[in-house]
């Protein structure tokens, strides 16, 4: 057993591991900037803003040994609507995080994102490939940028004041709570609700999706591994599908009519976003370093994802916040 910090522990990603983190019978205190919708049993929640230094400290302090770094402002709606919070909650946040884990002696998992890599079209990305971003005025890049400064500091904190810590790359995660504003879920989630699905600009860019249970087990690998301390790490599928495959593949399962929204986002959206073409990891290093592997194939994830849905009408009444 161990003392363990979720910051986050509300969200998608974070709820799934606070559940699992108490399944193996750790001791687990969520911080997080909402009150969880649905608390776990045997588990101390702390409501606060993570950019305040004190109101963090209320959770991560003496006697912890583990924080899992999830908060994090995340989403396409969420660049393009709020990108000053985007950057303050991630790199702010950060700070405060391994500045209070430094000082109650700590290890660190930073969860990052597929998203530093940018639109490096030289797929598949490697922990150490190079960052290819498009201009400082599309709101689109204030994430990759905002995680990028948190993976500096957690390196620069580790190297400096010998901090354990270690980083990973999540690729495309789905599965059941994930709000209906990406991909897999919004597909879902308006499936099942009789809407057409929505497919940006033609679906024939790539991704490799990756079932929640997989990162979570990638999560709790990289925190518990002697090797993981001080390395990045991709978590993601190596699989590599096109939008179009998987809104077909959900409206196969859900029994949805194949009828669905064109969007085209240069219109739509215009200069602030732009899409990506291929986003594909590899995912070598957590195989040979911390034996991991993406063991939950796109169609099952989905069909534990859809069966979850249809049995959770409070998830179905969400509004869509997916773009355009």
């Amino acid at each position: 057993m161990s003392r363990a910090v979720v910051t986050g522990g509300c969200g998608f990603v974070g709820s799934h591991l606070v559940e699992r983190l108490v399944a193996r019978g750790d001791e687990v205190t969520v911080f997080d900037g909402l009150a969880p919708a649905h608390p776990v049993e045997g588990v101390r929640y702390v409501t606060g803003d993570i950019r305040n230094l004190p109101d963090l400290a209320g959770a991560l302090g003496t006697g912890t040994e583990v924080v899992y770094h999830l908060a994090a402002v995340v989403g396409v709606d969420k660049y393009l609507s709020s990108p000053l919070d985007v950057v303050d909650v991630n790199f702010l946040g950060t700070r405060n995080v391994l500045e209070l884990a430094h000082r109650a002696g700590a290890r660190v998992v930073l969860s990052s994102t597929s998203e530093v890599f940018g639109k490096n079209p030289a797929v598949p990305w490697r922990e150490d490939s190079d960052r290819v971003l498009g201009a400082t005025s599309a709101a689109r890049w204030s994430y990759s940028t905002s995680k990028a400064l948190a993976e500096h500091l957690t390196f620069a904190f580790a190297a400096h004041h010998g901090l354990d810590a270690r980083i990973i790359r999540y690729f495309n995660v789905f599965g059941p709570r994930q709000r209906p504003a990406y991909i897999v879920s919004r597909s879902v989630h308006r499936a099942l609700n009789r809407q057409p699905m929505v497919v940006y600009d033609r679906g024939v860019q790539t991704r490799c999706f990756t079932y929640i249970d997989d990162a979570i087990d990638g999560t709790i690998l990289a925190a518990t591994h002697p090797a993981a301390a001080g390395e990045s790490f991709n978590i993601g599928s190596m699989t590599e599908t096109t939008v179009g495959e998987v809104v077909r593949l959900i409206a196969e399962l859900t029994g949805a009519p194949e009828p669905r929204t064109e969007v085209d986002t240069a219109v739509r959206v215009g200069p602030a976003y732009e899409d990506l073409s291929r986003r594909v990891p590899d995912a070598t290093k957590a195989r040979e370093v911390l034996g991991w592997t993406c063991e939950t194939t796109l169609r099952d994830g989905l069909i534990k994802t859809i069966e979850w849905a249809r049995a959770s009408q409070w998830w179905l009444d969400l509004p869509d916040s997916g773009v355009a």
